[in-house]
Protein backbone atom coordinates (compact mmCIF):
# COMPACT_ATOMS: atom_id res chain seq x y z
CA UNK A 1 0.00 0.00 0.00
CA UNK A 2 1.00 3.55 -0.92
CA UNK A 3 0.42 5.26 2.42
CA UNK A 4 1.69 8.46 0.43
CA UNK A 5 -0.96 8.40 -2.46
CA UNK A 6 -1.60 11.65 -3.32
CA UNK A 7 1.42 13.69 -1.03
CA UNK A 8 2.44 15.95 -1.11
CA UNK A 9 0.13 18.39 -3.10
CA UNK A 10 -1.42 21.78 -3.47
CA UNK A 11 -5.21 22.14 -3.73
CA UNK A 12 -7.00 25.15 -4.78
CA UNK A 13 -10.45 26.21 -5.28
CA UNK A 14 -10.40 30.31 -6.29
CA UNK A 15 -8.76 32.57 -3.61
CA UNK A 16 -8.36 29.66 -1.46
CA UNK A 17 -5.16 27.07 -1.15
CA UNK A 18 -3.91 24.69 0.50
CA UNK A 19 -0.20 23.62 -0.03
CA UNK A 20 2.34 22.00 2.56
CA UNK A 21 3.63 23.22 5.15
CA UNK A 22 7.05 24.09 5.16
CA UNK A 23 9.79 24.83 7.73
CA UNK A 24 10.06 28.48 6.59
CA UNK A 25 6.14 28.62 7.99
CA UNK A 26 7.61 29.19 11.64
CA UNK A 27 7.54 32.86 11.50
CA UNK A 28 3.79 33.25 9.91
CA UNK A 29 2.83 30.46 12.47
CA UNK A 30 4.39 32.84 15.37
CA UNK A 31 3.01 35.92 14.14
CA UNK A 32 0.07 34.60 13.82
CA UNK A 33 -0.98 31.98 16.41
CA UNK A 34 -0.04 35.30 18.53
CA UNK A 35 -2.19 37.43 17.23
CA UNK A 36 -4.95 34.96 17.40
CA UNK A 37 -4.53 33.50 20.65
CA UNK A 38 -7.39 34.22 22.90
CA UNK A 39 -9.33 33.73 19.14
CA UNK A 40 -7.94 30.43 19.07
CA UNK A 41 -7.60 29.18 22.72
CA UNK A 42 -11.49 27.87 23.73
CA UNK A 43 -11.23 25.15 20.36
CA UNK A 44 -7.70 24.11 20.53
CA UNK A 45 -6.58 20.52 22.72
CA UNK A 46 -3.54 21.78 24.65
CA UNK A 47 -0.51 20.80 22.62
CA UNK A 48 2.63 21.37 24.76
CA UNK A 49 4.76 21.43 21.49
CA UNK A 50 2.64 24.20 19.73
CA UNK A 51 2.23 27.26 21.50
CA UNK A 52 -0.21 29.93 20.87
CA UNK A 53 2.51 32.60 21.94
CA UNK A 54 6.39 32.49 21.66
CA UNK A 55 9.28 34.93 21.38
CA UNK A 56 11.43 32.44 19.39
CA UNK A 57 11.13 30.20 16.33
CA UNK A 58 12.60 26.71 17.70
CA UNK A 59 9.51 25.41 19.27
CA UNK A 60 7.45 26.24 15.76
CA UNK A 61 10.36 24.84 13.58
CA UNK A 62 10.29 21.70 16.11
CA UNK A 63 6.47 21.32 15.19
CA UNK A 64 6.57 22.01 11.98
CA UNK A 65 9.67 18.94 11.64
CA UNK A 66 7.64 17.11 13.46
CA UNK A 67 3.99 17.03 11.85
CA UNK A 68 6.27 17.04 8.12
CA UNK A 69 7.88 13.95 9.30
CA UNK A 70 4.48 12.29 10.59
CA UNK A 71 3.65 13.09 6.70
CA UNK A 72 6.36 11.36 5.37
CA UNK A 73 5.27 8.38 7.10
CA UNK A 74 1.95 8.57 5.48
CA UNK A 75 -0.25 9.39 8.86
CA UNK A 76 -0.98 12.87 8.54
CA UNK A 77 -1.50 15.53 5.82
CA UNK A 78 -0.50 19.03 7.02
CA UNK A 79 -1.16 21.95 5.22
CA UNK A 80 -0.89 26.12 4.96
CA UNK A 81 -4.83 27.75 4.15
CA UNK A 82 -3.56 30.08 1.96
CA UNK A 83 -5.63 33.02 0.44
CA UNK A 84 -4.75 35.27 -2.05
CA UNK A 85 -0.96 33.56 -1.77
CA UNK A 86 -1.47 34.85 2.18
CA UNK A 87 -0.74 32.50 5.20
CA UNK A 88 -4.18 32.63 7.15
CA UNK A 89 -4.40 29.28 9.01
CA UNK A 90 -3.70 25.29 9.16
CA UNK A 91 -5.49 22.42 8.15
CA UNK A 92 -4.30 18.67 8.80
CA UNK A 93 -5.85 15.50 7.56
CA UNK A 94 -4.19 13.55 10.78
CA UNK A 95 -4.62 10.47 12.88
CA UNK A 96 -4.80 8.35 9.61
CA UNK A 97 -5.07 4.69 10.25
CA UNK A 98 -5.15 2.77 7.06
CA UNK A 99 -5.89 -1.11 6.60
CA UNK A 100 -9.20 -2.24 6.82
CA UNK A 101 -10.16 1.39 8.66
CA UNK A 102 -8.52 4.00 5.85
CA UNK A 103 -10.08 6.49 8.72
CA UNK A 104 -8.64 10.19 9.80
CA UNK A 105 -9.73 13.11 11.55
CA UNK A 106 -9.54 16.69 10.30
CA UNK A 107 -8.56 19.85 12.45
CA UNK A 108 -8.09 23.56 11.12
CA UNK A 109 -8.55 26.81 12.51
CA UNK A 110 -8.00 30.01 10.61
CA UNK A 111 -7.38 33.71 11.16
CA UNK A 112 -9.71 35.91 12.78
CA UNK A 113 -9.17 38.78 10.90
CA UNK A 114 -10.13 36.50 7.59
CA UNK A 115 -13.27 34.68 9.12
CA UNK A 116 -16.58 35.15 7.77
CA UNK A 117 -15.41 34.73 3.93
CA UNK A 118 -16.43 30.91 3.47
CA UNK A 119 -12.72 30.00 3.44
CA UNK A 120 -13.02 27.72 6.24
CA UNK A 121 -15.75 25.24 4.93
CA UNK A 122 -13.81 25.49 1.05
CA UNK A 123 -10.74 24.73 2.57
CA UNK A 124 -12.39 21.54 4.45
CA UNK A 125 -13.87 20.57 1.74
CA UNK A 126 -11.00 20.38 -0.10
CA UNK A 127 -9.00 18.58 2.27
CA UNK A 128 -11.89 15.89 2.12
CA UNK A 129 -12.18 15.51 -1.50
CA UNK A 130 -7.87 15.06 -1.61
CA UNK A 131 -8.51 12.54 1.22
CA UNK A 132 -11.14 10.39 -0.65
CA UNK A 133 -10.38 10.86 -4.15
CA UNK A 134 -6.43 11.52 -4.23
CA UNK A 135 -5.31 9.71 -0.96
CA UNK A 136 -8.16 6.62 -0.74
CA UNK A 137 -8.90 7.03 2.24
CA UNK A 138 -12.81 6.37 3.11
CA UNK A 139 -13.86 7.63 6.21
CA UNK A 140 -13.20 11.67 8.01
CA UNK A 141 -14.22 12.71 11.13
CA UNK A 142 -14.02 16.11 12.62
CA UNK A 143 -14.47 16.62 16.40
CA UNK A 144 -15.96 20.37 17.76
CA UNK A 145 -17.05 21.39 21.08
CA UNK A 146 -20.28 22.35 21.35
CA UNK A 147 -19.59 25.31 22.09
CA UNK A 148 -18.14 26.06 18.77
CA UNK A 149 -20.73 27.42 16.32
CA UNK A 150 -19.44 28.04 13.75
CA UNK A 151 -17.36 25.32 13.62
CA UNK A 152 -21.03 23.10 13.44
CA UNK A 153 -21.99 25.08 10.99
CA UNK A 154 -19.51 24.64 8.85
CA UNK A 155 -20.00 20.55 9.37
CA UNK A 156 -23.78 20.67 8.60
CA UNK A 157 -23.28 22.80 5.61
CA UNK A 158 -20.48 20.05 4.09
CA UNK A 159 -22.93 17.47 5.08
CA UNK A 160 -21.07 15.45 8.05
CA UNK A 161 -23.19 13.53 10.31
CA UNK A 162 -23.67 14.51 14.39
CA UNK A 163 -22.74 10.93 15.17
CA UNK A 164 -23.17 12.08 19.12
CA UNK A 165 -21.33 13.83 22.06
CA UNK A 166 -17.69 12.60 22.98
CA UNK A 167 -18.19 12.80 26.56
CA UNK A 168 -14.36 14.67 28.17
CA UNK A 169 -12.61 13.83 25.22
CA UNK A 170 -9.76 16.16 24.43
CA UNK A 171 -8.02 18.51 27.23
CA UNK A 172 -8.85 22.04 25.94
CA UNK A 173 -8.49 25.47 27.63
CA UNK A 174 -7.87 24.16 30.88
CA UNK A 175 -10.12 20.78 31.18
CA UNK A 176 -11.11 17.79 29.66
CA UNK A 177 -14.36 18.56 27.43
CA UNK A 178 -16.94 17.28 25.49
CA UNK A 179 -17.06 16.99 21.54
CA UNK A 180 -19.34 16.45 18.69
CA UNK A 181 -18.47 13.92 16.41
CA UNK A 182 -18.89 14.49 13.01
CA UNK A 183 -18.32 11.94 9.95
CA UNK A 184 -18.66 11.49 6.72
CA UNK A 185 -17.67 9.12 4.11
CA UNK A 186 -16.85 9.07 0.21
CA UNK A 187 -20.04 6.72 -0.10
CA UNK A 188 -21.87 9.96 0.87
CA UNK A 189 -20.49 12.51 -1.75
CA UNK A 190 -19.75 11.06 -4.98
CA UNK A 191 -19.45 14.04 -6.74
CA UNK A 192 -17.27 15.14 -4.30
CA UNK A 193 -17.94 17.38 -1.10
CA UNK A 194 -16.90 21.14 -3.12
CA UNK A 195 -19.06 20.19 -5.63
CA UNK A 196 -22.33 19.53 -3.33
CA UNK A 197 -21.69 22.46 -1.27
CA UNK A 198 -21.61 24.66 -4.27
CA UNK A 199 -24.48 23.21 -5.52
CA UNK A 200 -26.37 23.96 -1.91
CA UNK A 201 -24.94 27.47 -1.90
CA UNK A 202 -26.31 28.20 -5.35
CA UNK A 203 -29.82 27.24 -4.00
CA UNK A 204 -28.94 29.76 -0.82
CA UNK A 205 -27.58 27.90 1.61
CA UNK A 206 -23.90 29.31 1.29
CA UNK A 207 -22.83 30.07 4.71
CA UNK A 208 -22.97 33.74 5.74
CA UNK A 209 -20.31 35.72 7.62
CA UNK A 210 -20.98 35.30 11.33
CA UNK A 211 -19.23 35.73 14.79
CA UNK A 212 -18.29 32.17 16.18
CA UNK A 213 -20.33 32.98 18.70
CA UNK A 214 -23.10 33.01 17.07
CA UNK A 215 -26.53 30.64 16.45
CA UNK A 216 -28.53 28.93 18.16
CA UNK A 217 -27.76 27.88 22.16
CA UNK A 218 -25.22 25.33 21.88
CA UNK A 219 -26.79 22.40 23.91
CA UNK A 220 -30.38 23.00 21.67
CA UNK A 221 -31.46 20.14 19.65
CA UNK A 222 -30.58 21.60 16.46
CA UNK A 223 -26.71 20.26 16.76
CA UNK A 224 -28.52 16.58 15.89
CA UNK A 225 -29.43 18.01 12.49
CA UNK A 226 -28.10 16.24 9.71
CA UNK A 227 -27.00 17.07 5.99
CA UNK A 228 -26.51 20.49 4.37
CA UNK A 229 -29.79 21.74 4.56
Amino acid sequence: MNRRRGWPTTLQDGPVALRPLRLRDAAALRETRGRNESWLRPWEPTYPEMPLRSDGLTQYAAMLQAIRREARQGLSMPWAITYDGVFVGQLTVGAIVWGSSRSAQVGYWIDRAYAGRSITPVAVALAVDHSFFGAGLHRIEANVRPENRASRRVMAKLGFRDEGVRRRQLHVDGAWRDHICYALTAEEVPSGTLCRWRGDSSSGSALRPQDPNSGADPFDRARHHHGSG
